[in-house]
């Protein structure tokens, strides 16, 4: 995740950290007397969070990160443990399980990591909120790892309307996959549609807003690749696949597009999920998992009996 040139309305703060082995499975109990911090500071490997989110609202908070150990080598156990609490010196209120889910493609663009974990957690209120991860099944420490959780972020939200933003199209370039995007090889099937034009045409879509040329973070991910992916499987669907590159003219020195700002993004990649209705029904800030967004798809149509 890269920050815009502007203050984002929320911060991450990362701390060196040393844990408990992932066999005490006792540690972190919710209502137990162990604190956050106590358990953050038992004997451990030294291992960090590389967080993969930062737009956290109240609800349903999706949030995703790498783990690595003190050498940088991203851990891939299937699972990790997760801890919830309102401050270090207080105790979790609440226990969860973040997955393991694959990211990389076949044939797509190397990566630096091609799995991140992923959890969903239930943060009723806006606020600081500390986290631990575990990962299970190995002598893996634990990190902390503070999100604060805002009322209302201004990127639009699950039940909101798209932007009708007039994204550019293989149409509209004259055939020129170059002015569209910096991945490659590139691939017209995200260049055939706009967002507008989609909204127009009560079709339901994907788009991504993404920069595959100059996506340098380790929770980056190669979200374009995903999406082509995805759309070859739902490719007799009736679902639109759109690709958005976020800086001006491809140049990061020119700062984000006006599409970037017409959705109020202030990082990159965000991918959306937009029902025939034009109403947003999922969306993921940064790295999205091909079985993320297969399933959201497959959700949506089967509610509208197109699955």
């Amino acid at each position: 995740m890269r920050p815009a040139a502007v203050v984002t309305v929320l911060t991450c703060l990362f701390l060196a950290a040393c844990g408990g082995s992932a066999g005490d499975a006792t540690v972190g109990e919710p209502g137990g007397d162990r604190t956050l911090e106590e358990i953050w500071r038992s004997p451990g490997d030294d291992v960090a969070i590389v967080a993969g989110t930062a737009t956290h609202e109240p609800g349903d908070v999706r949030v995703s990160f790498l783990v690595t150990t003190e050498q940088g080598e991203v851990v891939t156990l299937p699972t990790a443990r997760v801890w919830v609490a309102r401050g270090l010196d207080e105790v979790p209120f609440l226990e969860g399980e973040a997955k393991l889910e694959r990211i990389g493609v076949a044939g797509g663009a190397e990566a630096d990591a091609t799995h991140i974990y992923v959890a969903r957690l239930r943060l009723p209120q806006p606020g600081t909120y500390w986290l631990l991860a575990e990962p299970v099944g190995g002598a893996v420490a634990v990190q902390a790892l503070g999100n604060v959780v805002v009322a209302k972020s201004p990127v639009p939200n699950v039940g909101e309307a798209a932007p009708a933003s007039e994204t550019p199209t293989m149409a509209s370039t004259g055939g020129s996959l170059r002015k569209l995007t910096t991945g490659t090889p590139p691939d017209d099937t995200l260049y055939r549609h706009s967002v507008a034009g989609s909204l127009r045409a009560g079709a339901p879509f994907v788009v991504t807003f993404a920069t595959p040329k100059y996506c340098t973070s380790r929770t980056c991910g190669p979200v374009v690749e995903v999406v082509q992916e995805v759309a070859k499987r739902f490719e007799d669907s009736g679902v639109r696949f759109i690709h958005v590159e976020v800086y001006e003219d491809n140049d990061p020195a020119k700062g984000f597009n006006r599409f970037m700002r017409e959705w109020k993004l202030e990082t990159e990649p965000w991918a959306f999920l937009v029902g025939a209705d034009g109403r947003i029904v999922d969306r993921w800030e940064g790295t999205v998992s091909t079985l993320e967004l297969e399933a959201a798809l497959e959700s949506l149509l089967a509610s509208s009996g197109g699955g």
